[in-house]
Formats: C-alpha cells, structure tokens, sequence
C-alpha cells in the first residue's frame, strides 16, 4: 500500500459565538455567519474526519487507523493508545467571547464519561486590537470563593484576563478556568475529548431563548484553584523544529520555513502539520503536495523520510 501525506475535509461548527473568519481568514467552505469551529482532524464520535485527498478520499480516519495502526500512527503510538487517535485539531473563530470554562484531568474524565481529559494548547493566528483570554486566578482562590464570586457575578473578577497578539501560544493543563476572547482565530491542539464544563456564559441566550446549561457542580472537583502560568515563550530559528510545548499528551515545535528542509522520523509516531502563516510543500517520493494558511495535513508514521519546502509559519506536532 503506497502511504501519502492526508488531508481531511473540515468538520464545520456552528457556535452562538463564531463568525465568518474561517472563511475569510482561513479561507474554509462555511456557509453561516457564526461558525466558531473547524475541526480539522478527529475521531471524536460522531465527527469522525473523512480524507479529502489521494487513493483513500471518501475514507474515515478510523478506518484507516483499523486497517494499518501501525503504518498510520506509528508503533509507539499503538502500543500506547491501540486504534486510537489520541489527539484533536481545530481552528477557531471567536466573534464574541467564549463561556468560561474548565476541562477534567484524565482520572475524572474516566470515571465520568469513559474520556481522556482534555489538555490543550492554543496558537493566537490573529488578533483583534485588544482582544484578550481568559486563563486561571488571579491569585489562588477556593471552591467557597469561586462559588460566591459565581452568585454575585463577580467571577471575571478573581480570574486572570491577558492580553494577547498573533503568535502567542498557551498551554492550559486540565483544571485551568479559561475562555477565548472576542476576535481571535487560534489554532487548537488539544487530547481527543469533548468534555467541556461550563461555568459562565454571560447571561447569553441561543437561538432557542434559553441560556445554555451550566456545569457548576460537576466543575468543583475539575477545578484548579491555584495561580498557573499558561504563556509558553519559543524560540524562531528559521528552518528549524524550535520546541514549544512538550507534554505527555504531545510535542508541539514551532517551524518558521524558508527554502527547504529534510525531514526524517523514526516510525514511532505521526505528524501533523498546521500551517499558520503562507504556504509550503510536503514532498515525498514522486509526490509533491502544496499547502496554505489553515490546511492541517497528517503524516502517517511510515513516511519515515521527505522534505518540507516554501515559505510559511508551520506547527509541527507529534507525540514523544
């Protein structure tokens, strides 16, 4: 079986929250004035990724992943994870501020919803003139504490509001209280998981009438109380795999492209690609596929040898 670099047709979401940008920014189909997410790789149920590319265009991820685990993942991976794909990939439009929210750790997620937790990482692609995020306390605080604040309506005001620009990256570990702000595209790299508790919403009202449901109980336990440190500094030696975020969960490196780089891989694991600015070529064999801001492109583990080619901002990601 010839393996080929895999793109996948974007699983669109629409958000109480989104906007157009993933279409003018990202250039994605979408058809609706507020699509907050594209998901770019998944095995989530029900949003499994179809290929859009090559010999295997009409075929799941899963399926692909049931046939040739080791090809596709990698052997580490498999051995880790069995079939499989531990990780989700996703593009978002903020229009309007995100509920503030928390994600449980792995422990929790399994005893509650048979998940993984939900460690993510957030790449700012662009940013509206003081548009800001929503990451952790203040100052260390309580289960007591968080839930006065919550009655009182008060709770934007213990928790830790910062302004961001494009190129910022975030690293929030389960249990970190969070929330994008308004008008921001990012990039999100996060364990495959929907589990999501929200805490506030802003008093909003979907399309029904309604306020969405709450999570209040169910956050308490999820929680981390503590201050976190969630900006993640980075080198950009050009043509080079500068580290970013390295985590049980995944290697994240920041690859500012110019000309070409050969690229060589153990087998071990996959690697995705996501290009975040301009546009480069994977070439591998007789193959030369060409990629632009927004595309997330999947290297099977097998292709151990290629090279990357053009001038872009790429996030480079794998699992160690």
């Amino acid at each position: 079986m010839k393996f080929y670099p895999l793109q996948f047709a974007p699983i669109l979401k629409e958000r109480i929250w989104g906007g157009e940008k993933l279409k003018t920014v990202l250039h994605k189909p979408i058809t609706s004035k507020i699509t907050g997410e594209s998901w770019e790789l998944s095995t989530v149920e029900g949003d499994v990724s179809i290929v859009a590319n090559g010999d295997w265009k009409g075929k799941s991820l899963s399926t692909l992943i049931d046939e040739y685990p080791n090809e596709i993942l990698g052997t580490q991976v498999y051995a880790r994870f069995g079939k499989q794909f531990p990780l989700l990939f996703k593009y978002l439009d903020a229009r309007e501020d995100l509920s503030i929210q928390v994600h449980p750790n792995d422990e929790l997620a399994k005893k509650r919803h048979n998940s993984f937790g939900k460690t993510e990482m957030w790449y700012i692609m662009q940013a509206d003139e003081d548009a800001r995020i929503i990451v952790g306390f203040k100052e260390k605080s309580n289960a007591n504490d968080y839930l006065e604040n919550l009655k009182n309506k008060t709770l934007l005001s213990i928790l830790d509001d910062v302004k961001v620009k494009s190129g910022d990256v975030f690293f929030l570990e389960t249990g970190t209280v969070h929330a994008i702000g308004a008008g921001l595209v990012v990039a999100e790299i996060q364990q495959t998981s929907d589990i999501t508790y929200r805490l506030y919403d802003f008093d909003r009202v979907g399309a029904d009438g309604n306020t969405r449901e709450l999570h209040v109980d169910l956050a308490l336990e999820a929680i981390n109380y503590n201050k976190v440190q969630t900006k993640r500094e980075y080198s950009k030696n050009v043509n080079e795999s500068n580290g970013v975020v390295d985590c049980p969960y995944f290697t994240t490196n920041f690859i500012p492209l110019e000309n070409e780089i050969k690229v060589s891989k153990s087998g071990k694991t996959f690697t995705v690609y996501m290009c975040v600015e301009g546009t480069f070529e994977v070439e591998f064999n007789d193959l030369k596929l060409q990629y632009k801001k927004g595309d997330t492109v999947l290297i099977p583990a097998i292709m151990n040898a290629f090279i990357l080619s053009g001038k872009a901002s790429i996030l480079e990601i794998y699992i160690s």
